[in-house]
């Protein structure tokens, strides 16, 4: 109940959210491989307001980020564990390399991302700005990254190869 395909499809509950004056915050991410600093990333993230939504990668979109090997976890799988978070109000699944068409049909009224990004080069912090909203860069969980995660296995494969 928490997932949603789209923006059209999670209209009616952002209008419930709306009226009732709740602050929505909005962040994005591929979460392959979920990890202690993606929990780290969205419970900061959560700190901002009242409703969380997560815009979600589609494999689809991974691969056009990542290559062709991954995702490794399939979007429904990491869609079912997003939402599966007590902080995380709603996922929402996207197609595109950036969720900035989501964001401008969203509006939230905080837009989060990882300190590893200047405000410029997050996608839709024109639109948040534009209309009065904050764009918040949120300090990452050092040593925990998914691709460092994938090297550290392959290097343990090889290892006992």
């Amino acid at each position: 109940s928490k997932i949603f395909e789209n923006t059209q499809a999670f209209r009616p509950v952002l209008d419930q959210w709306r009226q009732a004056g709740d602050t929505v915050v909005f962040t994005n991410g591929c979460f392959d491989l979920v990890h202690r600093g993606h929990i780290d990333s969205l419970a900061k993230a959560a700190e901002w307001g009242n409703r969380l939504i997560v815009g979600l990668n589609s494999d689809v979109s991974v691969r056009l980020l990542k290559g062709k090997n991954r995702p490794l976890v399939d979007q429904q799988s990491r869609a079912v564990l997003l939402a599966s978070m007590l902080m995380v109000d709603a996922v929402i699944m996207f197609d595109e390399e950036t969720p900035y068409n989501m964001i401008q049909h969203i509006l939230p009224d905080v837009l989060v991302k990882g300190s590893e990004y200047q405000i410029e080069e997050i996608a839709g912090y024109d639109i948040v700005l534009a209309y009065g909203g904050k764009v918040v860069r949120v300090e990452l969980t050092e040593g925990f990254s998914t691709s460092e995660i994938i090297q550290k296995i392959k290097n343990k494969f090889l290892a006992t190869q």
